[in-house]
């Protein structure tokens, strides 16, 4: 691990927007850049001062109240599976016992009603998103984050979890929020409402499937991303947990993961040379957010075999360098700014806001992968466009029928 990034960031309380360093490995660059996001949000809320700080751009005032959780709840969920590694005595381990006690304080605040951060805006029905992409989170460090939380806090999170239940989930991906709050409280309760857990993976496994790894988000189709933001990895956590219990769906999950695999692949094909992908459909201001499955395959070591991880990684690394590269994604103060690429206000829809940005950060879920794996530690590799438009050779792409 570099020892440049760590020193750049002890220098200082807060990262600053700054001048790309100079060429970094893969992961040492990953890190970085998850700091640069995510300390914002995590020490602000570990301080009480989110709301104070955290700024709020959308074309809409409504949602203003739940932006706070947005934001804290996409960051967690990202580097959850990076926190989960535990501390260790390497630098980056050092690391992540920094920001596993900032994360811990963070919570702590967010759960306390007393605090000027209490952030659980528990109300229909937007808050409904995030506390499932926490409770996510929390599956995802369970080690880590929800064990050594104390059993005062564990217990405000329960609460928090369970007062969900008055929200009634739209008959789409929505769905798959009720499902994953009810997973998380089978986990760390042992009790869950089993309709709200079931119903939609039901829905999902046989109404909504298409063919081909792609699930409608409901009734009607639509081209986006949501697939890999949302619907497939939610499915495979809420399986998993599913067949953790002995539950009968759980059976489902040998064939939502070949799903999963398929669509990974499908994901990193849609990454071009440069890095680029296609702009299309809803929510294009989660940026690299919408690989949040191809990540979580590559976490999951689901990844196709005709796949080397090495090039997954590249092609990851290429996008976070496209988008990142630069300062234009972040304000003065290091908050990122709604678009996709830059200050692009118009493409946003109006649930959108400064908090949803940190979506972003479900691309960092591979952090979670030692750096001895060899998605990491084997050589840069070509990823299929790269392959395909210098000339070189390529597998062909097949579809799935199952």
């Amino acid at each position: 691990m570099s020892n440049s990034i760590f020193k750049r960031f002890r220098k200082q309380e807060e990262p600053v927007i700054e001048e790309e360093s100079s060429v970094l490995e893969d992961r040492d660059y990953w890190i970085s850049l998850l700091q640069k996001i995510a300390y914002p949000v995590l020490n602000n809320l570990a301080r009480g001062s989110l709301r104070k700080k955290m700024p709020y751009e959308s074309i809409s005032a409504e949602n203003q109240k739940f932006a706070y959780l947005e934001a804290f709840a996409r960051v967690f969920n990202g580097i959850s599976s990076w926190l989960e590694l535990g501390p260790d005595s390497s630098e980056e381990g050092q690391l992540r016992l920094k920001y596993l006690n900032m994360t811990l304080k963070a919570i702590s605040n967010a759960v306390n009603t007393n605090n000027n951060d209490y952030i659980f805006v528990i109300e229909p029905k937007q808050s409904l998103v995030d506390v499932a992409l926490f409770a996510q989170g929390l599956l995802r460090s369970k080690n880590q984050v929800w064990l050594n939380l104390p059993m005062g806090v564990q217990a405000k999170i329960i609460h928090e979890l369970k007062n969900t239940r008055v929200i009634a989930p739209y008959e789409n991906h929505w769905l798959l929020y009720t499902a994953m709050i009810e997973a998380a409280l089978l986990e760390f309760t042992g009790e869950c409402d089993k309709e709200r857990l079931s119903y939609g993976v039901h829905k999902f496994r046989d109404e909504f499937y298409l063919g081909d790894a792609i699930y409608s988000d409901g009734e009607s189709f639509e081209l986006n991303y949501y697939n890999s933001i949302t619907i497939h990895p939610m499915l495979n956590d809420i399986l998993f947990v599913m067949r953790k219990y002995g539950l009968s769906d759980g059976e489902f999950l040998d064939v939502q993961l070949m799903r999963s695999s398929r669509l990974s692949s499908q994901l990193e094909r849609l990454i071009s040379p440069e890095g680029t992908y296609p702009v299309v459909g809803a929510s294009l201001a989660y940026r690299c957010g919408v690989f949040h499955l191809l990540s979580q395959a590559a976490l999951l070591k689901i990844l196709p075999r005709n796949i080397n991880p090495a090039q997954v990684r590249s092609a990851l690394t290429k996008v976070l360098m496209k988008q990142f590269k630069g300062n234009q994604n972040f304000n003065s103060e290091g908050w990122l700014i709604v678009g996709l690429n830059g200050s692009q206000l118009d493409i946003s829809e109006k649930d959108i806001n400064t908090g949803s940005l940190y979506l972003c950060c479900s691309i960092f879920l591979a952090l979670g992968l030692k750096s001895n794996e060899v998605f990491w530690n084997a050589p840069a590799s070509e990823w299929t466009s790269l392959k395909a438009w210098n000339g070189h050779k390529i597998p062909k792409d097949q579809p799935i029928d199952f």
